[in-house]
């Protein structure tokens, strides 16, 4: 736990950093995760909209539940060495599951969570035909989460998707609501202009905010240095990865399909033996030598030696 609690602490002090972004990619996968970790990116999400893809190919629909959700964020937090920021969509039920949602992400290693004030089954943020409950459901899941959590450190963020359903001001209100209950950070889904964002950054100017980046999606596409100064402390990218499997992956199986073969597209791939190092392959072989039945047997006779000498 306290390499956990390091990087709590880590997260924490940088999302309540003035005048810095902190840039977080939503990875399908626990080996994407390690890539983003080695191109120096420093926090991860681990969101819905990829669980749902990666993990059932269905849409963020409300289909996977707890266990998928907590178990993909369980394989990344393990693969990588920065923080993993959790999607807990509305915390799986009423207070009693809010209780056992906090503990269980906090015991699995992640930095912090978010809750949703969706209807159930919830969708992506940028789908229509959303619904929300009353604002006093999430301002009581906000004040359970914050009394369940044992790290101070382990944050705890407001969502609200009523931007799509009543506008902006009641999404504003929305989040001034979930900040009084304890929220530690605030993300307001799917603004529709810089206008908005502006606004949003106006009504939490002491407030750790949260911009959601969609290709396609109904918020304008800025970069992480354009909403940074707009007055937003985190970025997250959470289609971009699973568009770009998806991408290469249909276009390497059409070719393999239509040729036969692989061959020509091999200027498009790692080879295997810089794929095997990336993933530490030479490290594993190193540990299987370092304990081989060989040097076992040559580190128990040296202790025979020192037991016989005394």
């Amino acid at each position: 736990m306290q390499k956990f609690d390091q990087l709590r602490k880590t997260f924490d002090k940088a999302v309540h950093t003035d005048n810095q972004i902190t840039n977080m990619i939503v990875t399908p996968d626990s080996l994407s995760a390690r890539i983003a970790e080695k191109l120096g990116f420093k926090a991860i999400f681990a969101a819905g909209y990829a669980t749902s893809a990666s993990n059932l190919a269905m849409p963020d629909r409300g289909i996977a539940d707890f266990s998928i959700m907590l178990n993909k964020c369980r394989e990344i937090v393990n693969a990588v060495n920065i923080p993993v920021f959790a999607d807990a969509d509305t915390g799986y039920g009423d207070l009693d599951n809010i209780r056992r949602t906090v503990r269980s992400y906090e015991s699995i290693g992640a930095a912090g969570l978010f809750l949703e004030d969706q209807k159930w089954p919830k969708r992506c943020g940028h789908m229509a035909g959303k619904s929300v409950e009353s604002t006093e459901v999430l301002v009581e899941k906000i004040k359970t989460a914050v009394k369940s959590r044992k790290n101070q450190d382990f944050l705890i963020m407001s969502r609200t998707d009523a931007r799509a359903v009543y506008g902006l001001k009641e999404a504003i209100e929305r989040s001034q609501q979930y900040l009084k209950a304890g929220a530690d950070l605030i993300f307001i889904e799917a603004p529709q202009s810089i206008a908005e964002l502006r606004e949003i950054a106006a009504a939490f100017p002491k407030t750790p905010l949260m911009a959601n980046m969609i290709e396609g999606g109904a918020t304008p596409m800025l970069t992480s240095g354009e909403l940074r100064k707009l007055g937003f402390r985190i970025v997250v990218h959470p289609t971009a990865l699973t568009y770009a499997h998806t991408y290469a992956t249909e276009e390497l199986l059409s070719t393999l399909k239509k040729k036969g073969t692989t061959v020509t597209e091999q200027d498009k791939m790692l080879t295997f033996d810089r794929f095997n190092n990336f993933i530490g392959l030479d490290k594993v072989n190193h540990r299987e030598q370092q304990y081989s039945a060989t040097k076992m047997n040559q580190v128990l006779k040296g202790l025979n030696i020192k037991e016989e000498s005394h």
